[in-house]
C-alpha cells in the first residue's frame, strides 16, 4: 500500500469517526432534553381575573364558565368575595371560551386561542351595562 493511500484512508477514517461522534452527541442532547421535558411536564395555562358589574364594582358569587372548544366540556367556578376566579391546568393546544353570569345577566364571551403563546391570562368579565 502506498503512503498516499494510507494517508487518505486514515483521513477518511477520522472524518467518519468525527461524523459519528457528532451524531451520537446530537442524539444524546435530544434525549436529555426529552427527559427534562417529561420531568417538568407539559406547560399548562392559567386564566384568572375578576367579575365586575357595569359600574366597575366586584360581583361575588357570580358563576364563571370555561368551555373547552375541543371537547365541549364546561367547567364552572363561583367568584369569591373579591370577585376573583381562577382556572388552572389548561391545555395549550385548545381554544377556550369564558364568560360569567349573575342574577340573570351575562358577560360577553371572551376567547382564549391556542395560537396565543401566553401561559397566563388575566381576563376581567363585565356583567351588565
Amino acid at each position: 500500500m502506498k503512503s498516499t493511500d494510507r494517508l487518505v484512508r486514515s483521513f477518511v477514517g477520522k472524518v467518519i469517526l468525527a461524523s459519528c461522534s457528532v451524531v451520537i452527541l446530537a442524539v444524546g442532547v435530544r434525549a436529555v432534553s426529552a427527559v427534562a421535558e417529561q420531568q417538568r411536564g407539559p406547560v399548562q395555562r392559567v386564566v384568572q381575573g375578576k367579575v365586575i358589574d357595569g359600574g366597575g364594582a366586584i360581583v361575588k358569587g357570580a358563576v364563571v364558565y370555561l368551555k373547552d372548544d375541543h371537547s365541549l366540556a364546561v367547567k364552572s367556578y363561583f367568584s369569591d368575595d373579591e370577585g376573583a376566579y381562577r382556572f388552572g391546568q389548561l391545555a395549550q393546544n385548545t381554544d377556550y371560551e369564558i364568560w360569567a353570569e349573575s342574577n340573570g345577566k351575562k358577560s360577553p364571551v371572551k376567547t382564549i386561542s391556542s395560537f396565543d403563546n401566553k401561559n397566563q391570562f388575566y381576563i376581567d368579565l363585565k356583567i351588565g351595562k
